[in-house]
Formats: C-alpha cells, sequence, structure tokens
C-alpha cells in the first residue's frame, strides 16, 4: 500500500489547527464536487481523496496515528503492543536484515501476524477492488444519527450515518469492499450521500434558511407568531412596523454540526409581508379611511 499524503490532498500543513483542515476541506469539496464536474473522473477521483483525507486529518486521534505511523496508520495499536517505534525504524531495519523480518517496514508488521520467517514460500496477496454506491436520503433525515442498512453485492450491511452529513459528502466503509485474494484484505465501499431539497428550508453549511409570511396587521402593529423549526415549533415577538424582508436569527436552531455533538448552525427566518385579499366593503372603507389620515402627515 502506498503513502498518501492526505496534507499534500488538502494543501495544508502538518502543522494546520482543526479550523484550518475544515475549511480546506469545505473549499476542494465545492471545487472538486460531481455536481460541479459532472462525468469529469478526475474531478470524481480527486473528491473521493479529500473526503478520505478529511475523515482521517478531522479526527483528532485518526490524526496522531497517521502522524506517526503513515500509511500503516489502522494498525497502530498492534504496533503500540509489540512496541514498535517508528522513529527507530532505520536501525531497526539494519538489526533485521539477517532476521526472519527481511528488513523493512512491511515485513516487520507481516511477522506480527506470523506471515514471515522461516524461509517458507509467500504467495503474493491482492487487495479487493473498492466499491461505489449511492445513498438517497432527505433533509430530515440526517437531522438526526441514524442507523441505515444498505444492500450491496447481495449483502446487507449495516451503517450509521452521523447527523450533519452533506450532499455530495462522501464516506468511508472500510473492509466492506470486493474480497481480497490470497488472504489479502477486503476493498473498501464509498457511499456517496444524494441529499434532496427540502420544501421549506434551504441549507448551506450548518445554517438553514425559511421564509414566514406575516400577515399585514402583525407585521403593522406588532404580535407574536410561531415559526416552524426542525426541532418543533418556537414563539417570536414581532416588533411594530416590521418589513417585508426583515431577517431574524434564531441561534442553534440550525443543521447539527457534522460529528461535533450537541453543536448546530443557526437558523435565519425571512418574513414576507402580505397583503389581505377578497377585501369586504367596511374594510375597503377603513383602508381609505387610513389613506386619507396618512395622506394628511
Amino acid at each position: 500500500m502506498e503513502f498518501i499524503d492526505y496534507y499534500k490532498i488538502l494543501e495544508v500543513p502538518k502543522t494546520a489547527t482543526e479550523a484550518e483542515i475544515k475549511k480546506a476541506y469545505r473549499k476542494l469539496a465545492r471545487k472538486y464536487h460531481p455536481d460541479v464536474n459532472p462525468n469529469d473522473q478526475n474531478a470524481e477521483k480527486k473528491f473521493k481523496e479529500i473526503n478520505e483525507a478529511n475523515e482521517v486529518l478531522s479526527n483528532a486521534e485518526n490524526r496522531k496515528k497517521y502522524d506517526k505511523y503513515g500509511k500503516d496508520w489502522k494498525h497502530a495499536d498492534e504496533f503500540e503492543k509489540s512496541g514498535y517505534d517508528p522513529n527507530q525504524q532505520q536501525s531497526a531495519g539494519r538489526r533485521a536484515q539477517s532476521s526472519d523480518y527481511g528488513g523493512d517496514f512491511s515485513d516487520f508488521f507481516e511477522s506480527m501476524f506470523g506471515n514471515a520467517g522461516g524461509g517458507a514460500r509467500r504467495e503474493t496477496k491482492y487487495r479487493g477492488q473498492d466499491l461505489n454506491a449511492s445513498l438517497r436520503l432527505s433533509l430530515k433525515d440526517v437531522y438526526q444519527t441514524q442507523k441505515h442498512t444498505l444492500t450491496v453485492n447481495h449483502k446487507n450491511i449495516r451503517i450509521t450515518i452521523p447527523a450533519g452529513v452533506e450532499n455530495g459528502q462522501v464516506i468511508k466503509i472500510a473492509g466492506h469492499g470486493s474480497p481480497g485474494a490470497n488472504w489479502g484484505p477486503n476493498g473498501d465501499l464509498y457511499i456517496t450521500f444524494s441529499i434532496a431539497d427540502d420544501p421549506n428550508f434551504k441549507r448551506d453549511g450548518n445554517n438553514l434558511y425559511t421564509t414566514f409570511d406575516l400577515d399585514l396587521y402583525t407585521a403593522v402593529l406588532g404580535g407574536e407568531i410561531v415559526v416552524p423549526t426542525f426541532d418543533g415549533k418556537v414563539k417570536l415577538k414581532v416588533p411594530p412596523e416590521t418589513q417585508t424582508g426583515t431577517k431574524v436569527k434564531l441561534k442553534s436552531k440550525g443543521f447539527p454540526v457534522y460529528k461535533s455533538e450537541d453543536q448546530f448552525g443557526d437558523l435565519y427566518v425571512t418574513y414576507t409581508v402580505k397583503t389581505p385579499v377578497h377585501l369586504t366593503e367596511k374594510e375597503k372603507e377603513l383602508f381609505t379611511e387610513l389613506s386619507k389620515l396618512r395622506s394628511h402627515d
């Protein structure tokens, strides 16, 4: 397995902060998103690499293992138990030249699992192919973490979908691709999420946007309204003389932040003042009277 430089893929230095990694990921994900680059295989490949790099570097524990063990970071626990120190790899490699290890990192790793030594003939292991699947969900589906069952190659795979998954995001399920040959490892399964538009809410990152029809009388005189959110309904006070296009921010009433428990974006509500229709004769008289009063101001 070749070493993949996740920092290079996200175009950030190894000293990058969590916020810098997140910002770089979003920028590149937008640039190489399949919707922006239809039928572009190179962009699709780049998009998967970006998502894979983000999956590792955005997780503090995985990032620590990756920084220490490189391409073999997934086996960090086994290395720790064996007492292996990658900082001493070169000197250990020289000592191992006359041993069963064969003198390199990969052979050392294989020896931990009984695959080296004794002059036995080794068969070449072949990694299984990666598989791709798409999963179409509604915005409501990804508002909360949920379990979902996928059928891939006639096999049911139960996965956990974290709240806050974005449209076009790719998640890797390690080891659920095609089986390897000669006891080689399985490939991985890449799932691309397609999040359908919601009729009432527009999502932008972790923020949600919606409109609310405000009747003329409440807009002029002020009052109290009930506004729907993804997490139930909330009461809002409308100040007198509210204009159409007025925007109100409801803090932490937006979308959950991906893999960040109890963190939410904001909900922005834009008021649209509705003009009354089908006026009665009495209502017309009152509006006429009001217009005369305003004309004298």
